[in-house]
């Protein structure tokens, strides 16, 4: 036989080691790769030249990758109930609010809603307050006075008889015939019809029925101040014209409405 016969042509099989190591590593996952690769590398660095198939890779049990496997679980599930457990906790904080902000504007409406009721009721009670005093008042102004109106009251005569008056004098307390004060001076004139006025202007001012200033007619006697408390009278005669004793300085005068302007009126005749 020749010398190239006698040399071997087949190569040395692979070490079972190494298929062993190979297929733990596979089983075991990445993890397993990793810890393979890492037990490996000495060997190599050791002897670059030695034959690829004598090296002893380092073998990784099934026990060994099932553990790292299971620490990586363990590590991810501890991982997401952590984060899980915090957007609960957001997701709870975020419910609050938004029932402590309900609650807030609940409450708020609540108020509002009761301060507009009492103020409803605040002005009903005025309201109610005000028309009872209104209608007092009207029926004091036609039931509380001494004076009454004749059948067929002249109202020329009374106008006659305070155009002729005008030019005399204005005296405090005086009736006539010479000399009047405000009160006096209506007195007398109503008198010349049959109407008994009383003497002063407070109550002279509530001695009929109020009438509005825009709906006067020659007769009416006119007063300055509020009713039952009026500080002046007068007499309005037709034409917007009032005739009355003014003062100690003018007398009994005739004066056009707007020369002072009488604050409201009462119809007696």
């Amino acid at each position: 036989m020749s010398p190239k016969a006698q040399i071997p042509s087949h190569r040395k099989p692979r070490s079972s080691k190494m298929n062993t190591a190979l297929r733990a590593g596979m089983t075991g996952g990445v993890m397993g790769t990793i810890a393979l690769t890492a037990a490996a590398a000495p060997a190599l660095a050791a002897d670059k030249n030695a034959p690829a198939d004598t090296v002893e890779m380092p073998t990784l049990s099934t026990a060994d990758s099932n553990t790292l496997a299971a620490e990586s679980l363990r590590h991810s599930a501890q991982q997401y109930s952590l984060q899980q457990a915090q957007q609960d906790a957001a997701a709870e904080a975020k419910q609050e609010a938004r029932e402590t902000k309900k609650k807030a504007e609940a409450e708020a409406k609540r108020k509002a809603e009761a301060k507009k009721k009492a103020e409803a009721a605040r002005k009903a009670a005025a309201e109610t307050k005000e028309r009872a005093s209104r209608s007092t008042e009207r029926s004091s102004l036609t039931t509380t006075t001494n004076a009454a109106a004749p059948q067929g009251g002249n109202v020329a005569t009374l106008l006659s008889f305070l155009r002729a008056q005008v030019g005399k004098s204005y005296v405090m307390g005086a009736t006539g015939p010479s000399a009047y004060d405000c009160s006096g001076l209506t007195q007398a004139a109503y008198k010349q019809v049959g109407v008994n006025l009383p003497r002063t202007s407070q109550p002279q001012s509530t001695a009929g029925t109020p009438v509005s200033l825009d709906n006067l007619q020659p007769g009416d006697l006119l007063y300055w101040g509020g009713a039952g408390s009026a500080y002046h009278v007068a007499v309005y005669v037709g034409g917007g014209k009032f005739i009355g004793a003014q003062n100690s300085s003018t007398g009994i005068v005739e004066r056009p409405m707007n020369y002072d302007q009488p604050t409201g009126a009462v119809r007696v005749l």
